[in-house]
């Protein structure tokens, strides 16, 4: 609860499966009111919110006016916000020099959105509460780079900067802004790789596997519920494949 006894909410963008759907149910558990946004997910969406006593909103963050109409959905049934979770990301592999614009593109409006999405969480609650935290979720490859995803891992890396920069306009508002960067995670986007790259993949991990979306979500839920001193930093959580 709230200093003013209010229930805490919170939003996941991209919550319904994976990374995001785990960082739901941590936040759940820790109290929080979930706002679950999906683009496509519905039924997942409904389910898990049904499951944390949650509230499924589709929209699809590269879209303004999706954002728009989110804040306003979020305005309406909750009327305050306490953690943004900007996890929604899209990739598009392949050689840079055989991609299209509209490849590009369609990676890099995720990022405008979270940014467009983040200034209004900001404007329209966090700064009227004089509190709130703000986590993105970007990736080991925005500091490491990797052949095949120049735009994702551009994408990410600017996630990161957003992070650092932004902590400093908020510095005095009470508002923390950070970064987790999880390393190869064993989702359904990393199933999709085939069992040679999987080999490949574990035997540069230090700890010798993939994480697990709950192992992401535990390092959410300190920093919505805890990390007090911690902003504008990165978070990595890679089994030891970057260490910075």
């Amino acid at each position: 609860m709230s200093e003013s006894g209010e229930a805490k909410w919170a939003l996941v963008t991209g919550g319904a499966k994976g990374i995001g759907a785990a960082c739901c149910r941590a936040l759940a558990k820790d109290g929080f009111k979930v706002i679950v946004n999906y683009r496509s997910s519905a039924a997942e969406a409904d389910a898990l919110a049904a499951e944390i006593g949650g509230v499924a909103v589709s929209g699809d963050v590269a879209s303004i006016e999706d954002d728009d109409a989110l804040i306003a959905k979020v305005k309406d049934v909750a009327g305050r916000l306490d953690v943004l979770v900007n996890n929604a990301g899209v990739n598009v592999n392949g050689p840079l020099m055989m991609m299209s614009i509209e490849d590009i593109d369609r990676v890099r409006n995720v990022t405008r959105g979270a940014l467009y999405l983040t200034k209004l969480v900001i404007r329209r609650f966090m700064f009227r509460q004089k509190s709130g935290r703000i986590i993105n979720i970007s990736s080991v490859v925005g500091s490491t780079g990797n052949a095949g995803q120049v735009p994702y891992t551009m994408e990410k890396a600017g996630i990161d900067a957003m992070s650092r920069s932004l902590c400093l306009e908020l510095q005095d508002r009470g508002i923390l802004v950070n970064s987790i960067a999880p390393g190869f995670i064993d989702t359904a986007m990393t199933q999709e790789l085939t069992p040679e790259i999987r080999d490949y993949v574990v035997k540069q991990i230090p700890l010798a596997r993939m994480g697990t979306a709950d192992e992401v979500a535990e390092v959410v839920s300190f920093l919505a519920t805890k990390g007090s001193y911690i902003t504008g930093s990165v978070i990595h959580v890679n089994g030891g494949l970057f260490r910075n």
